[in-house]
């Protein structure tokens, strides 16, 4: 399902064109790919939610699949047909964030996303839904993103109890599928 996913994402991005701009939204996207990938190095031993691959082999190669793949191209078509108006950009949001969630609901459904720690879907939606009015700020302020940014990571960390001051050699070990 992750890999189908992926494939429709390209198909998706290819039909619309989307990749023809990919060099003005290419620092959105590589801010997409950097917190993704400071989720999965700060809560490597302590996974928050977890994905069962289906065609890679292990949650790490699925996960780069959605960091080079899934997310850039989601950058791509979020951020190139972002509306002008308010009304619009709220709707505009709304269908992506439904996308999102209803994609992770699907998932958790069919076994393909666990979740561990205190996270559950209302967490993910939460989050999805602070994510995306954070791609349209990067896009156009990305200094002030990045503060935002840190600030949310430091409070989940938080929250969620994340040991992040433990040495990786004492931390749990979870197994992941």
């Amino acid at each position: 399902m992750h890999f189908t996913l992926t494939l429709i994402v390209v198909i998706a991005i290819w039909v619309k064109g989307d990749y023809k701009n990919w060099q003005k939204y290419h620092t959105t996207m590589l801010y997409y790919a950097l917190g993704n990938l400071t989720y999965n190095f700060l809560c490597a031993n302590y996974l928050l939610w977890k994905l069962d691959p289906d065609i890679m082999p292990n949650h790490s190669m699925t996960e780069m699949l959605y960091t080079f793949v899934v997310f850039p191209g989601t950058i791509l078509m979020f951020l190139r047909h972002y509306p002008s108006t308010f009304k619009k950009q709220i709707i505009h949001n709304s269908i992506w964030i439904a996308i999102y969630v209803g994609i992770e609901y699907f998932f958790l459904l069919t076994g393909r996303i666990y979740y561990q720690f205190g996270w559950n879907l209302g967490w993910s939606a939460l989050l999805v839904a602070i994510m995306f009015p954070m791609f349209r700020l990067h896009h156009k302020r990305p200094i002030l993103t990045y503060v935002i940014s840190v600030i949310i990571t430091i409070l989940l960390v938080w929250i969620f109890d994340v040991p992040v001051d433990v040495p990786i050699e004492e931390r749990p070990r979870h197994d992941i599928r």
